[in-house]
């Protein structure tokens, strides 16, 4: 199984950054294949993705995710030409244009036709990194470009830069399906919800385009809580479903499940304020289909049927109520889940689910 984790660092200014290099130099060490960064209206994910490329040498860097309508296309693959560089070509962008509102309220952009506008910008993207090619020109909905280099333009390190747009509901998958690599699916996805909307999505997707649908690869971060304190666990797991699960964005999963009656109780108890009847009011069976929380020695007891329907998943501790700094010590406790995997001794039932560099 292909297992990355989610950038982080304990404390502030320089601190936070020196610990985000020891952690992903420890994650490099314990096998995990991929590095992500996320993005808020705190934080970038360019920035720590330039920090861990200079102190690691394996690993697959990216964006999981960053906001797309964030940064003009140029500035996109600007940045990213540095990143591949500077990392020595183990760049992957995962991009995202977060839901209508977002793109209005946080960006200050047209909050109409999400789906539209990641396809055009993923289009752009690609001709802009073949600026070597020769001039482009584009005049779209929402970008507007018009470049013809005075000089001659150096190839990029990658002739190919792996795109990952993030999706939630089904336009927003097949537009992965059409323009992208793959797709960086939510961490609130359920193994039937990849097998009943993400796979038909993504193959409609690549039919318009007049593409293969096996070619795509479905990145996803994953939820997970180590503690040996099982129920403390939980409790964290579920705090983060319920807030998401609050947001009518995730209507379809609740339907597909029949968990309609929970998710009224969950966001009568998220919008009445009250975390401890929002965490109570997430059944069991909702926890465990969507993340994992368990003790450290039993992570990969648990990680096979999530990850089945993914290439590659990111650990990510717990969203939502955890300050920076627990959710560093959350991260470290999954490096050291890993870790602890990667060292038994290799017998076949280890070596069929040990993470390695090369899986």
């Amino acid at each position: 199984m292909s297992l990355g984790i989610t950038v982080t660092g304990a404390g502030r200014g320089r601190e936070r950054f020196a610990a985000m290099a020891e952690s992903a130099r420890a994650a490099e060490a314990a096998g995990f294949s991929g590095l992500w960064a996320n993005e808020l209206y705190t934080h970038s994910a360019t920035i720590p993705m330039a920090h861990v490329a200079a102190v690691t040498e394996r690993v697959t860097l990216g964006s999981s995710i960053a906001y797309g309508v964030g940064r003009t296309p140029l500035t996109w693959t600007t940045e990213a030409r540095d990143l591949d560089d500077l990392s020595g070509g183990r760049v992957e962008l995962g991009i995202g244009n977060g839901t209508a509102r977002m793109i209005s309220d946080w960006h200050g952009l047209d909050g109409s036709a999400p789906a539209l506008r990641m396809e055009e910008l993923v289009t752009v993207l690609r001709a802009l990194w073949r600026l070597c090619d020769g001039p482009v020109e584009h005049e779209g909905r929402f970008y507007r470009v018009s470049i013809r280099p005075t000089a001659a333009v150096t190839p990029p390190l990658t002739a190919h830069l792996p795109i990952f747009t993030a999706g939630v509901n089904a336009r927003m998958i097949e537009a992965a399906g059409s323009v992208a690599d793959g797709l960086w699916a939510h961490p609130m996805f359920t193994p039937l919800y990849h097998e009943r909307v993400v796979l038909p999505a993504l193959a409609r997707g690549a039919e318009r385009s007049g593409r293969e649908p096996g070619g795509l690869r479905i990145n996803a971060p994953l939820i997970c809580v180590l503690d040996e304190d099982v129920e403390a666990a939980a409790r964290r797991l579920k705090f983060g479903i319920a807030q998401y699960s609050a947001s009518k964005v995730y209507d379809k999963l609740f339907e597909l499940h029949g968990w309609e009656t929970a998710q009224a109780a969950i966001k009568a108890a998220v919008r009445a304020g009250d975390p401890e009847a929002a965490v109570a009011a997430v059944p069991d069976e909702v926890a465990g289909e969507i993340g994992i929380a368990c003790r450290p020695g039993e992570l990969f007891d648990h990680l096979p049927r999530h990850v089945a329907p993914l290439d590659h998943a990111c650990l990510t501790p717990a969203p939502w109520g955890r300050s920076t700094d627990e959710q560093a010590a959350e991260a470290g406790r999954l490096i050291a889940a890993v870790a602890a995997q990667s060292t038994k001794p290799t017998t076949p039932a280890a070596r069929s689910s040990a993470t390695s560099a090369s899986e």
